[in-house]
C-alpha cells in the first residue's frame, strides 16, 4: 500500500530505528492486557509537531507510552483498552490539528474458549444465553461436538478473564484457547535471570519495540509469550532483543520452547478421566449387580446374602448400600453438579435426567432398609444395583463418546502437523548465489527470508520460488494427486513436499498468514458454525427433559393406582415386590431411556467430519450453512496488463519503445462496458460494442466483420476508439477449461440444472455455451446484473449456487445460496464465497454438491437414530410390551441404551471419513 510516496509496510521495516521511542521506567506491576497501537500522522514535520501531538496524547487516562517518528509520520501507543478506547486516542491527535491515516481500528476482538462438562443441546444453549448477557458481547457461537466457542466482543467494555468469568457462573469448567492477539505468539524459554528486575527489564525493552502486541512473564517457570505483527517485527528480532537488554556482565538468552497443545491435552485428559471413573464405578458396581441379581439365583452359594442382621436387615441388603453409596455420590458427583447449575440457569439436560433417576432408585433404597431395619415382617426389594449399574453405564457411554469425538478432528490434526520442525535459512550476495547457511527452528522464521528446500523435504511457510526448478507435492492441501511443477516467481504452500529438485524461496506469509493456518483457521470456524437443521434439535431441547420427567411421573402413576386397585392381575407383579417397587422401576426407566444428548449431537458432529473431509480435499466449506444449502442447488485487470506487455513487446520489436508516453488522464471506468481515458487533447475508448453505441461511435463494416469472425470462435473483441472514431480491435479469449463440458453432465445427471452468466456477448457466449452443454444462458451482463439474475432465478423457489472466479463474480457470489470461488481466482471472490475450491478444477464443483448431500443424508440418518430411539425406547420403558409379552426394560438396562445412543449417533458420523470424490475428469 502506497500512500503520499511512502511505503508503508516497508518503511516499517526498514526504519524501525528510526523511531525515537523512549521506554518507560520498569513497572513490576505492568498490565498484561496493554495493547498497542501503530498509524501515520500526516503533516510532522518537527520536534515542536512531535511534543504536541505526544502530549496531548498522554494526558488520556489509561495511555502508558507514546512515540512520534518525524522520518516516518507515525505514532506509537500503548494504551490499556479498559480504561481508554483506540478511538479517544485518534480524537486526541485529530484535536490538535493533525490529520490520521490508516488507523487500524479494532473495535471488536475474537477469542475461542475450551468449555468442558457440555453434555446436551441445552447446556450449549445456555453457555451461549451466558455468553450474550454480558455487556461488551456482540456474538456467541457454542460448538456442542467440539466443546469450543467463539465470541466477538467490544475489547473496551469487557476482555476474556470476564467471558470466562460468564461461562465459570453457568456452570462449565472453562479456559482460553485463543484470543485475536494470539495470532502470532512465539514462546521463549530465559535464561540468565538471577532477580526479579530482571524480568521488568526484559519485558519492557520488549514493549518498547514496534509491532510486539502483548508480553506474559511467567516468572515461576522462567518464560515469556509474546504477541506480535509479522509484517512489522520479526521472531528472531525478539529473540536479539532480549540479548541486547543485557548489561555490562549481565547477559540474557532466550531459547524456543513448544507449549503443550492444549485442545489434545485437554481431549486426552476428558478421555483418561470417563475411563478411570468407568473403572472405579465398575469396581463397585459389578459386586452389587453379582450380589442383586446372579447369587441370588444360585442356591446354595447365595444363601449366605440372606442372613439376617437385625430384624429383616440381611448381610446381601447391607453389602449393596456400602458398594453403591460410593457410586452414587463420589462416583456420580458430576451429575449432581451438572443438575444444579443446570438448575440455576433455568434449564434441564441429561445430568437432570440421571440425578432424578438414580437418586430416586438409591433413596427409595434407603427407606426398603430403614423399614427392614425396624420391623420383623417387612419383605422389599432394594434397587441399589439400579443407580451403581445406571451410573457405570452411562460413564461407559461417555467415554466411547469422547474417544469418538476424537476421531472426528484426525484431518485437521493432520493439517495442523503438516509444517515441517525446522528449515534452512541462507543468505544470498548480490548475483543472487548463496554464500552462508544455517539450519534453524521454522517458528524464528521471518518475512522475506530466503529458504533453501531441499529434494524431499517440506516447504516451511508460503513463498515464491527465487531460484531452482521442481515439482512439488501439493495433495496435502490441495488435494491435487499430481505434483505441480515449480519455476523461479512461482507461488509455494507451506506444508506441501517438495519432490526432486533443489529450489531457494523467499518467505511471503509467515505464521497465521499461511494458507495452511488460514485453512485450519476456517474449518474451526466452520466446525463452530450451526448449520440451520440444527434449529430442530434446538427447539426439541427446550421442552425435552420436563417433557421426560413428566411421562416418568405419568407411568409410574399409570402402574402404581391400577396395581392397587387391582385393574390388572397381581401375578404381572414379581414376586417380593409391591405395586409401588413395580411402578417404581417403570418410571425410573423413562427417566433414564431418553436421551438428549443424541439429538444434540446429531447435526455438528456430521458438520465436523464432513468440512475436514472436505478441507483434506481442496474443498473449503466454510460451515454449515453452506453445506446445507449446497446439496440443494438444482483495478488491474489481468487481460489489461497482458495487452500493455504485448504492446510493449512491439514496440520494442518496430523501434518505437524510446518514445515519449503521454501519461493517461481522466480515467474512468464504465462497468460491463470498458474504459475511457485522456491522452493529452484525445479520449480514448477500450472496450465493447455498448461502449462504443455509448459515446456514438460509429463502427465499419471491416469492423462489424472481424467481431462477427471472432465471435463465433468464442472470442471476445475489445475495441478501441480515437476522438470518436473505430481505431482498432484485438480479440482475447479465456480457454474453457478442460473438465468443464464432463462437469456440466456431471451435474444434469445430479438433476442439477447449469445456467451461465457473462458479461460476455451473446455470440461468444452461445459459442461457449454449446461447446461445454450448457442450455441456458444470460451474456452482457454487468456485475450487479448477474446478482440481480441470481434474485430472480429464487423469486422462483430456484436454490442457486454460483461459481466465480474474479472481482466481478463478487456480488453474485454473495447474493447466491451458496457462492463457490475458484481458488486462483481474486481475494475479493474468495472472500464472498461460501466454498473455496482450492485446485481450481471445476470438478470439485461435484465433490461439493456431493459432500454435501451425503452429509445431509448422515444428519438424516442421525435425527432417525436419536429421535427413533426416544420414540421408540419410552413407550418400551413405560412398560407397553410388558401386558402382552411380558417383556420389560429394566433401569439399569434402559440406562445402558440411554449410553449406546450418542454413542451411535458419533459413530454414524465418523462414516462421512470414508466419503470418496464421485468425479475424476481424467478418468472420466
Amino acid at each position: 500500500m502506497e500512500k503520499d510516496g511512502y511505503d508503508l509496510k516497508s518503511s516499517l521495516l526498514r526504519h524501525t530505528n528510526d523511531l525515537a521511542i523512549t521506554v518507560v521506567s520498569p513497572n513490576k506491576n505492568i498490565d498484561k492486557r496493554l495493547r498497542t497501537v501503530v498509524f501515520r500522522v500526516r503533516g510532522v514535520t518537527c520536534s515542536s509537531c512531535v511534543a504536541s501531538i505526544e502530549t496531548a496524547v498522554e494526558r488520556l487516562d489509561g495511555v502508558e507510552n507514546v512515540a512520534v517518528s518525524v522520518l516516518q509520520g507515525q505514532a506509537v501507543v500503548k494504551y490499556l483498552p479498559d480504561t481508554v478506547s483506540a478511538k479517544e486516542i485518534k480524537e486526541a491527535v485529530e484535536d490538535t490539528g493533525f490529520e490520521v491515516e490508516e488507523f487500524p481500528y479494532q473495535e471488536i476482538a475474537i477469542c475461542r474458549l475450551g468449555i468442558k462438562g457440555m453434555a446436551c443441546t441445552s447446556c450449549s444453549e445456555s453457555t451461549e444465553r451466558a455468553l450474550l448477557m454480558l455487556d461488551g458481547v456482540k456474538k456467541a457461537v457454542v460448538g456442542l461436538a467440539i466443546g469450543e466457542a467463539k465470541i466477538h466482543f467490544d475489547p473496551n467494555v469487557t476482555n476474556t478473564d470476564r467471558i470466562i468469568e460468564a461461562v465459570e457462573d453457568a456452570g462449565f469448567v472453562c479456559n482460553l484457547i485463543s484470543s485475536g492477539s494470539d495470532s502470532n505468539k512465539l514462546y521463549l524459554k530465559l535464561e540468565g535471570i538471577t532477580t526479579s528486575d530482571d524480568f521488568t527489564i526484559i519485558q519492557s525493552s520488549l514493549e518498547s519495540l514496534v509491532g510486539v502486541n502483548n508480553v506474559e512473564i511467567d516468572m515461576e517457570e522462567h518464560k515469556a509469550t509474546i504477541s506480535y505483527e509479522p509484517n512489522i517485527v520479526g521472531p528472531r528480532s525478539l529473540v536479539q532483543c532480549i540479548q541486547e537488554a543485557g548489561h555490562g556482565l549481565k547477559t540474557y538468552h532466550a531459547t524456543l520452547y513448544t507449549p503443550s497443545r492444549g485442545k489434545e491435552t485437554e481431549r486426552q485428559h476428558e478421555i483418561l478421566t470417563y475411563r478411570n471413573q468407568f473403572l472405579w464405578s465398575c469396581l463397585f458396581s459389578v459386586p452389587v449387580f453379582v450380589f442383586s441379581m446372579v447369587l441370588p439365583m444360585l442356591p446354595p452359594y447365595g444363601n449366605w446374602l440372606q442372613y439376617k442382621v437385625i430384624n429383616m436387615l440381611d448381610i446381601g441388603m447391607i453389602l449393596r448400600w456400602i458398594l453403591c453409596t460410593p457410586v452414587q455420590f463420589i462416583i456420580g458427583k458430576r451429575f449432581y453438579t451438572g443438575s444444579y447449575h443446570a438448575l440455576k440457569r433455568k434449564s434441564a439436560n441429561m445430568d437432570v435426567l440421571v440425578a432424578l433417576g438414580t437418586n430416586a432408585a438409591y433413596f427409595y433404597s434407603i427407606y426398603i432398609m430403614i423399614k427392614a431395619l425396624t420391623s420383623a415382617s417387612f419383605e422389599g426389594n432394594d434397587f441399589f444395583e439400579t443407580s451403581s449399574m445406571l451410573i457405570s453405564f452411562i460413564l461407559l457411554g461417555k467415554y466411547l463418546e469422547v474417544m469418538a469425538k476424537g476421531k472426528m478432528s484426525d484431518a485437521l490434526a493432520k493439517l495442523t502437523d503438516l509444517s515441517p520442525d525446522t528449515a534452512y535459512l541462507v543468505t544470498l550476495d548480490a548475483d543472487g548465489i548463496v554464500i552462508s547457511e544455517i539450519e534453524m527452528n521454522t517458528q524464528l522464521i521471518q518475512k522475506n527470508d530466503m529458504l533453501k528446500i531441499v529434494p524431499g523435504a517440506k516447504v516451511p511457510v508460503d513463498g515464491l520460488v527465487i531460484d531452482g526448478q521442481s515439482h512439488v507435492n501439493e495433495s496435502m492441501i490441495t488435494g491435487e494427486a499430481v505434483p505441480v511443477a515449480k519455476k523461479p516467481g512461482d507461488k509455494v504452500i507451506g506444508g506441501t513436499v517438495n519432490e526432486n529438485g533443489c529450489v531457494i524461496i523467499q518467505a511471503t506469509h509467515i505464521g497465521s498468514d499461511t494458507a495452511l493456518s488460514q485453512i485450519v483457521q476456517l474449518v474451526e470456524a466452520a466446525q463452530l458454525a450451526k448449520a440451520p437443521v440444527q434449529k430442530l434439535a434446538d427447539q426439541i431441547s427446550k421442552f425435552f427433559v420436563p417433557t421426560v420427567v413428566l411421562a416418568a411421573f405419568v407411568t409410574w402413576l399409570g402402574w402404581f393406582i391400577p396395581g392397587e386397585i387391582g385393574i390388572y392381575p397381581r401375578i404381572w407383579i414379581p414376586t417380593a415386590m409391591d405395586a409401588f417397587e413395580f411402578a417404581l422401576q417403570f418410571g425410573i426407566s423413562v427417566l433414564v431411556v431418553a436421551c438428549p444428548c443424541a439429538l444434540g449431537l446429531a447435526t455438528p458432529t456430521a458438520v465436523m467430519v464432513a468440512t475436514g473431509k472436505g478441507a483434506s480435499q481442496g474443498v473449503l466449506i466454510k460451515g454449515g450453512n453452506a453445506l446445507e444449502n449446497a446439496h440443494k442447488a438444482n483495478s488491474e485487470h489481468p487481460l489489461a496488463k497482458a495487452v500493455v506487455d504485448h504492446a510493449k513487446k512491439l514496440s520494442q520489436k518496430f523501434g518505437h519503445l524510446n518514445e515519449h508516453i503521454i501519461e493517461a488522464k481522466g480515467f474512468e471506468v464504465h462497468p460491463g462496458a470498458g474504459v475511457s481515458v485522456k491522452n493529452g487533447e484525445r479520449t480514448i475508448l477500450v472496450g465493447n460494442k455498448r461502449l462504443m453505441h455509448l459515446f456514438n461511435v460509429t463502427l465499419t463494416s471491416e469492423v462489424n466483420k472481424y467481431i462477427s469472425e471472432n465471435e463465433q470462435l468464442a472470442r471476445t473483441c475489445v475495441l478501441v476508439a480515437i476522438d470518436g472514431r473505430a481505431a482498432g480491435a484485438y480479440a482475447v479469449t479465456d480457454p474453457v477449461k478442460p473438465e468443464a463440458a464432463v462437469v456440466i453432465s456431471y451435474l444434469h445427471s445430479m438433476s442439477i440444472s447449469s445456467v451461465m452468466v457473462t458479461g460476455d456477448n451473446w455470440a461468444t457466449a452461445n459459442a461457449i455455451a454449446l461447446e461445454v452443454g450448457i442450455q441456458n444462458v444470460f451474456a452482457e451482463t454487468d456485475p450487479l446484473g448477474k446478482a440481480d439474475k441470481i434474485k430472480e432465478l429464487q423469486l422462483r423457489g430456484v436454490t442457486v449456487a454460483m461459481v466465480g472466479d474474479g472481482i466481478n463474480d463478487s456480488p453474485a457470489l454473495a447474493a447466491a445460496d451458496v457462492g463457490m470461488a475458484i481458488g486462483a481466482g481474486t481475494d475479493v471472490a474468495i472472500e464472498a464465497a461460501d466454498v473455496v475450491l482450492m485446485k481450481s478444477n471445476l470438478e470439485d464443483v461435484v465433490t461439493a454438491i456431493d459432500l454435501s448431500r451425503k452429509t445431509m443424508s448422515r444428519i438424516q440418518i442421525n435425527y432417525v437414530w436419536a429421535l427413533g430411539y426416544n420414540i421408540l425406547g419410552m413407550p418400551i420403558a413405560a412398560g407397553i410390551l410388558y401386558p402382552f409379552t411380558g417383556i420389560r426394560l429394566p433401569p439399569w438396562l434402559a440406562g445402558a441404551c440411554m449410553a449406546a445412543s450418542s454413542v451411535s449417533v458419533v459413530c454414524s458420523s465418523l462414516l462421512l471419513q470414508y466419503y470418496k470424490k464421485p468425479l475424476h475428469v481424467k478418468a472420466a
